[in-house]
């Protein structure tokens, strides 16, 4: 993560973004009151979206399930799920 302080990045504002945009690169920002982020929107979307995935009841019990079932084998191929 790229860090720097808000005065030095007022200067470098749109090299910023597209290193966030381009780059998928965070940037943070420091500022006497506190620090920020700068991130792409399509980075932040993707963040919200798995935040919202992982407050779906039952699914990190799943996720687990799922672990547990492919460390022991318990697996199907593409064949064999899609020919069914």
């Amino acid at each position: 993560m790229v860090m720097m302080s808000a005065t030095k990045a007022r200067g470098a504002l749109f090299t910023l973004l597209k290193r966030a945009i381009r780059g998928h690169e965070l940037i943070r920002l420091r500022y006497k009151e506190g620090d920020a982020i700068l991130m792409s929107e399509d980075d932040y979307e993707g963040l919200m979206e798995t935040i919202g995935l992982l407050k779906t009841p039952g699914l990190r019990a799943s996720l687990a399930r799922a672990e547990r079932d492919i460390k022991a084998g318990r697996v199907h191929t593409m064949d064999e799920v899609f020919t069914r």
